[in-house]
């Protein structure tokens, strides 16, 4: 082999080393922006109220963001799938309307039994819109934008125009809503159990790594002999049933329950996925990068009145941040592309 045929080799064998490390550090930027940018707010926030980043008012964000991270956490998985469900904030009222009412004519339910009936509430519908875009063959955004009028509908059904007190549920259920563990709100507790859970099957199982697969390339996936049905109906059914437990935590934090419930809350589940870095055309994301975009929000509209920011601005700030993320994702997508053709030509 001549010297220049081992020079040009060596050259390509450094290009495709830069171009991995460049592609690693695009990869990280992203979790890194979101610390820093979360940071920087939190910082800025606390100069001007320090009462800001005192231990109960990080409890009372975390909480705020704990239901959002929730539903992130199902939305990401079937994100992933190339999927999206629009429903999580009907199926979340859904649940909180009919838990709320069975615990209200039933005082002497087990409160974890109606728990368990809200998630599976969340399971049902979920598995609805799984059927409607496996079977059916529906894309996943006009199905799921169906079903969000369609549940919506039977909440404000069974509500009837009323709604459920606190006083009409027993004391039990709502310190639940409330209660701590080592300090520690139930409901933070809660949701970082299930975002440790979602994250080890999404890395760790095979599964998990299917749902990856199916978002990567639908077709190579199938040759592969990836179950495609099964894992879509998967993750339909475990968003749904995140959504669901979401309405149940909802009912015992708020108390108050009626059938606006969760109104509009898919926007900021969508937004908080696309914030952390799940690429929305699949394939790509962590839940990890969800929630810390589900917090970021949840800073954000914190924050804004503290700085004297009219709240207008926040919707300002959240459509720039999907929009910045967006092009992130097209800059990673690109980022690719470009290591294997290099790859390939090399190989050649």
């Amino acid at each position: 082999m001549s010297l220049l045929t081992k020079a040009h080799e060596s050259g390509s064998d450094a290009q495709a080393r830069t171009g991995s490390t460049v592609l690693d550090m695009v990869l990280r930027f992203r979790a890194l922006g979101l610390l820093l940018t979360l940071a920087a707010i939190v910082a800025v926030t606390a100069a001007v109220n320090p009462r800001f980043v005192n231990e109960q008012s990080i409890r009372d964000l975390l909480l705020a963001a704990a239901i959002t991270l929730l539903l992130a956490t199902g939305m990401t998985v079937v994100v992933l799938t190339r999927g999206i469900d629009l429903s999580v904030g009907s199926v979340l009222g859904l649940s909180a309307f009919c838990t709320a009412s069975l615990l209200s004519e039933n005082p002497g339910i087990p409160v974890p039994v109606a728990m368990l009936i809200g998630l599976g509430i969340g399971a049902v519908c979920g598995l609805f819109n799984g059927m409607i875009v496996h079977l059916g063959k529906v894309p996943p955004l006009v199905a799921t934008l169906g079903t969000l009028y369609v549940f919506r509908g039977v909440v404000y059904f069974i509500a009837g125009g009323g709604r459920i007190n606190a006083s009409d549920m027993p004391g039990g259920f709502l310190d639940f809503g409330t209660a701590r563990i080592l300090g520690i709100p139930y409901l933070i507790v809660i949701a970082g159990v299930v975002l440790a859970v979602v994250a080890v099957f999404l890395s760790r199982y095979r599964a998990g790594r299917d749902m990856y697969a199916l978002g990567s390339s639908p077709e190579a996936a199938r040759l592969a002999g990836i179950p495609a049905g099964k894992r879509i109906l998967t993750a339909y059914i475990l968003c749904g049933a995140l959504a669901g437990l979401g309405g149940v935590l909802y009912a015992a934090r708020y108390g108050t329950v009626d059938a606006s419930a969760g109104y509009g809350m898919e926007l900021d589940v969508v937004a908080a996925v696309v914030v952390g870095g799940v690429a929305i055309f699949g394939g790509s994301g962590t839940v990890v990068g969800a929630a810390l975009g589900a917090v970021l929000l949840t800073v954000i509209s914190n924050a804004l009145p503290v700085l004297s920011i009219d709240q207008f601005w926040q919707r300002a700030i959240v459509g720039a941040l999907i929009l910045g993320a967006i092009a992130l994702d097209r800059l990673v997508g690109l980022r690719v592309k470009a290591s294997l053709r290099k790859k390939d030509a090399h190989v050649g």
